[in-house]
């Protein structure tokens, strides 16, 4: 019988000494490992999915913000065709804030259980529906059964719940898809879409309801938001090693992070109490955000005494702030964090941004100019958000299991205060004049960013 020719060297394994390198080693029959060299050493860049997941929360953002402002410029037209005062205005706007608060900690604990794919799709067509129902719900026969304005309150609550899933679902993905010393930068480009939204918003709204009447800005909302929610299905998933465009070396960048069980840890919540200063300290950012979003194009138009169209457009102005401010807050707050720890980096950016915001929009109050004014509160805005990045890094410094829940009870907070200054602020402005309304939010905002002197991320949970 002829001798066995030589064995080959055979494959065995792969090695990965640094994310985007892999280096393959041959076994030889007596049973030592080939040094690598430069024939069996490979180099591949890591895919960029999880910048693709960012981008499109990102957008995701932006539908949302789309959705919740557009009333409040078509309340121009909607309040006289329905003969409805600011007060009852305002207890549409403040519906809307009450179905939105208490569905956080339900959305954020679907997005930790389900996954942020299924459970953010559901929420984009739940909402993009309820957004039509907006503009038709007057003539159906619920109207006739609580009235319009009772109508109007319930349809807002639906969507409310709806869109309530949307930032702790953001939330849960940046933890899924982007590493630790990333996150605050990866939230606020995520939020920062708000401003964008934001900013579209009154202009072009403005100008469609002008044009073709307010009930359009409704219907074109919804259409765009049920696109946005086909495009998330089939172009995300819930983790990178689920994708089947991630390669090895992105998943070496991104730890896998564990999966929520069904017990969340409330006892372990309610001894901690980082927590409840967070949530009461972002109380006062949603109580600040709220009058942006409900009153800021009216008291242009109606206080500062532009005409609609220039009110849509420079009602944008804050909004574009928080655009630039929500993730250069985000990037700010990492690289503090990098540096001089968890507990200094998310306080030295969360406090900056709340003290300097109502530095702002109390000047924006008093001064006579109104292009001071808007110049003043739009800064106002822009610090506000600035902190944004500080408040959801740090739910998820906490707790990295339950951060979809963890942040959605913190977002509960900011709509408790933002389910008030909607119908807060018009009565203070009624009573003691606008200059006092926002200087009370001015307060809102300095005191809470005080409370930063007690919150304490870097300890983690009691």
């Amino acid at each position: 019988m002829p001798a066995a020719p030589p064995s080959s060297p055979s494959l065995t394994h792969l090695v990965l000494p640094k994310p985007g390198v892999c280096i393959i080693r041959h076994r030889h029959p007596d049973g030592q490992t080939a040094q690598p060299n430069l024939v069996n050493t490979l180099t591949t860049r890591p895919s960029r999915i999880r910048w693709l997941i960012l981008a499109l929360l990102f957008f995701i953002s932006v539908v949302t913000y789309i959705d919740r402002v557009n009333i409040s410029v078509t309340a121009r037209q909607m309040m006289p065709a329905y003969g409805m005062t600011d007060q009852e205005m305002g207890w549409i706007f403040s519906a809307f804030v009450i179905g939105y608060a208490l569905f956080q900690i339900p959305g954020g604990w679907l997005a930790d259980r389900w996954g942020v794919r299924v459970v953010l799709t559901i929420a984009l067509l739940w909402w993009s529906i309820c957004t039509a129902l907006t503009a038709m719900i007057a003539a159906s026969s619920l109207a006739n059964l609580v009235g319009i304005m009772g109508a109007l309150m319930l349809v807002r609550f639906c969507l409310g719940m709806g869109e309530a899933v949307a930032l702790p679902a953001f939330n849960r993905a940046v933890t899924n898809w982007f590493p630790v010393d990333a996150r605050g930068f990866g939230i606020g480009i995520a939020i920062g879409g708000i401003g964008l939204g934001s900013a579209m918003t009154p202009p072009i709204a403005a100008w469609v309801m002008v044009n073709w009447g307010w009930q359009t800005v409704f219907y074109l909302a919804s259409l765009l938001g049920i696109g946005m929610g086909l495009l998330w299905w089939f172009l995300s998933r819930n983790h990178p090693h689920e994708h089947p465009w991630v390669n090895a070396g992105e998943q070496a960048l991104l730890k896998r992070e564990p999966t929520a069980t069904t017990t969340v840890p409330w006892r372990t919540f309610s001894r901690t109490p980082t927590i409840w200063w967070l949530v009461i300290s972002y109380s006062c950012l949603g109580y600040v955000a709220y009058v942006y979003l409900s009153w800021f194009y009216l008291y242009l138009v109606n206080v500062r005494e532009f005409d609609v169209l220039r009110g849509g457009l420079y009602a944008s102005a804050p909004f574009l702030a928080m655009l630039v401010f929500c993730p250069l807050g985000g990037w700010v707050t990492d690289r503090l964090a990098i540096r001089y720890g968890l507990t200094t980096g998310r306080a030295v950016a969360g406090m900056t941004g709340m003290v300097l915001a109502g530095c702002a929009i109390a000047l924006g109050g008093v001064v006579d100019s109104p292009f001071l004014a808007i110049i003043s509160l739009s800064f106002g805005a822009g610090w506000l958000y600035f902190a944004v990045g500080a408040y959801w890094a740090s739910t998820t410094d906490l707790s990295k299991a339950h951060a979809g829940t963890l942040s959605g009870l913190m977002n509960t907070g900011a709509n408790i205060g933002g389910a008030i200054s909607p119908t807060l602020t018009p009565w203070l402005a009624h009573h003691w004049g606008w200059s006092v309304s926002l200087g009370v939010t001015a307060t809102v905002a300095i005191v809470g960013g005080l409370m930063w002197l007690r919150i304490q991320p870097g300890d983690g949970l009691k």
